[in-house]
């Protein structure tokens, strides 16, 4: 048969790129968490950038889709794409395996939710207490 020869070599593709959307998922996730913090202290510091309105609105997004997904009991579509490529087979890849561990906990739906939803305020709370700089403001600041 012609495709029993090329199974393993798909099935190792796969995994490759199940990696790479584990490290996608990754990087969003840190983007979301380390936003936050990033703001205070970059406001207090005087970075400019975390004024950026585009880099604020995506936060705001991406916490926001994070939060809606969750209280509409949506799986992410992150999770949904790795496990699709990995069959959801139960062997763990190393980069997988630690990525994982730090992404996934054994705790309740719910309390994921409050999770997010909370986080998803203090980045609306931000917003307000650090408004990001808007186009207009900023050509208003340089005349």
């Amino acid at each position: 048969m012609v495709y029993a020869d090329n199974y393993p070599r798909e099935t190792e593709r796969f995994a490759v790129l199940a990696d790479v959307v584990v490290l996608i998922h990754l990087v969003v996730v840190l983007f979301i968490t380390a936003g936050l913090p990033l703001i205070y202290l970059g406001a207090a510091l005087g970075w400019t950038w975390v004024r950026d309105w585009r880099w604020r609105i995506l936060h705001l997004v991406a916490i926001a889709f994070v939060a809606a997904q969750s209280l509409f009991g949506i799986a992410c579509p992150l999770t949904i794409w790795e496990d699709a490529l990995r069959g959801r087979k139960p062997n763990v890849g190393f980069i997988e395996g630690w990525i994982d561990g730090i992404l996934f906990y054994d705790l309740r739906a719910w309390v994921f939710t409050a999770a997010y939803i909370g986080f998803a305020a203090l980045v609306i709370v931000t917003w307000f207490a650090i408004p990001p700089r808007w186009p207009s403001a900023i050509s208003k600041g340089s005349k």
